[in-house]
């Protein structure tokens, strides 16, 4: 055993080496949803920041340092506080925002988001069968994304307000009506975050044909 250890300690250092750089630096996730539509799709594979906002121990949630504050409108990644799944969604509310939602009109701190550039688009099911999807451009201010709406289909299209704590996010699914977000799951604490979604790394179809999608490939996420 000891000899087997000499001869490959350069590959197993190589290998200790990718796995603190993938659980401390950056990493790579997989999406294998549609709770993002049409911002990501599945098969999509984004490349996460995991120091956008904090410097954790390696193969923990324990922050040693603080290294950028949170925005609203970032993508991000996290450990769901119910049952630890990894998860990616919007960050939309801001610690200390009030924040409330009327028929999927978002309000935050008093002020509603503006919805423009409808479109109407058949949107697969799980089962086959398909649903109208409505996609709109949300706009606070001078951020603005693409969401989605499904017709026909249950979800909690109505919440608060609510009072984001401190130290913790409020975040939704940009394909609004087929998302476990904070609508079911609650707010998200700080050390729950794992990091930002900047850029899709590589795409395949895995709902269709598994080609790739060659269009998707480096896009940047806004």
């Amino acid at each position: 055993m000891n000899k087997w250890l000499k001869e490959n300690r350069g590959f197993l250092l190589l290998l200790i080496c990718f796995g603190l750089f993938r659980t401390a630096i950056a990493d790579w996730n997989p999406i294998p949803s549609g709770s993002m539509r049409p911002t990501l799709l599945e098969g999509d594979v984004v490349l996460v920041n995991r120091l956008a906002y904090d410097l954790k121990l390696p193969l923990s949630d324990i922050v040693l340092r603080h290294l950028g504050e949170p925005q609203r409108g970032d993508i991000v990644t996290f450990s769901s506080p119910t049952d630890g799944t990894r998860l990616i969604k919007r960050l939309v509310a801001l610690p200390g925002d009030r924040v409330e939602m009327r028929d999927e009109r978002l309000f935050i701190n008093g002020q509603a988001a503006t919805y423009e550039d409808a479109e109407v688009l058949p949107e697969r099911r799980e089962d086959g069968s398909y649903a109208q999807a409505l996609r709109l451009t949300e706009s606070f201010g001078q951020q603005a994304r693409r969401i989605q709406l499904l017709a026909g289909v249950a979800a909690r299209k109505d919440f608060g307000p609510l009072l984001v704590p401190a130290d913790n996010y409020l975040m939704l699914g940009d394909n609004r009506d087929n998302s476990a977000d904070s609508r079911y799951i609650g707010f998200v604490p700080r050390h729950l975050l794992i990091g930002q979604a900047r850029r899709i790394l590589v795409s395949a179809d895995i709902k269709g044909n598994w080609l790739p999608r060659l269009e998707r490939i480096g896009h940047r996420l806004l």
